[in-house]
């Protein structure tokens, strides 16, 4: 099995278990059993039951959580519920912002169980770098909706370049994975998603959140190599084993050693 880190992370809601299997074949590297925006206040402790029978006993077939905020009543239920079961990959927290709620989220947890930090706060974002460090966070999300309206920003374009770049560079400095980029809301329109997603990967994250099946192709596209891409890295490599270490050029540039490196990230990927 591949160690590489999730592409694409599909929500299904929690007290929808019909679809929970569907899910899973849908085709994403990883599935988050959604407790928080996707259940009604007064289905949440029916929705925590049917994730937790899910999840029991399925550790082959591990499965993310969102379970709801640390400032809801139904937070320490959840982690209580379902951090220790080893069917559960890990939990995606919600509203982040301090080392306290990721601590919080792991005082009952398995050994092997991974927290993925949602920044979609004006806190959470000044908090980047506690919140990288933190203990077991394996990358962080970025909550492009909600950080939007924290913040009064109207847009997902270049609004939010300057956020992206700190979340990529916080999450290099703590030597984490690179960071999962925030929902499209489009469901069909396919090209616009793919384009979103290769927006992220330009800025350096490494995944995407998808809030429907038909979302999970033009995610994986966007964080595949094309063909042109693959093929001018073997022509860099080959142009670099053919010169026995004297200068050489490939298409009018010059290859040092960044493009080198580059060259072999691609055709290794």
């Amino acid at each position: 099995m591949s160690t590489a880190l999730p592409r694409s992370y599909l929500f299904v809601p929690g007290n929808r278990p019909e679809r929970f299997e569907k899910a899973h074949a849908a085709g994403a590297d990883a599935v988050i059993l959604d407790l928080e925006d996707a259940v009604q206040p007064d289905e949440k402790t029916v929705a925590r039951a049917s994730v937790r029978a899910a999840v029991s006993g399925h550790a082959s077939r591990p499965a993310w959580v969102r379970v709801n905020g640390s400032d809801t009543p139904w937070f320490a239920d959840d982690i209580a519920a379902l951090s220790a079961q080893p069917g559960v990959a890990g939990i995606v927290l919600p509203k982040a912002e301090t080392r306290e709620q990721v601590e919080a989220v792991l005082a009952h947890a398995h050994p092997g169980l991974s927290v993925l930090p949602i920044v979609e706060t004006a806190r959470g974002f000044a908090n980047l770098a506690v919140l990288c460090a933190a203990p077991r966070v394996q990358r962080i999300v970025f909550g492009t909706l909600d950080f939007q309206i924290d913040l009064g920003i109207d847009g997902d374009g270049e609004e939010l370049h300057l956020f992206r770049s700190q979340i990529v560079l916080a999450s290099r400095l703590a030597g984490i994975g690179a960071p999962v980029d925030g929902v499209s809301t489009t469901i069909t329109d396919t090209d616009a998603i793919e384009a979103d997603a290769r927006r992220g990967r330009r800025f350096g994250f490494g995944g995407k959140l998808c809030i429907h099946p038909k979302q999970i192709d033009a995610v994986h596209r966007a964080y595949a190599w094309s063909d042109a891409e693959r093929e001018w890295a073997r022509r860099v490599l080959s142009a670099v084993e053919a010169s026995n270490g004297a200068a050489v050029a490939v298409d009018g540039k010059m290859v040092d050693m960044p493009v080198i490196l580059k060259a072999r990230r691609i055709v290794m990927g």
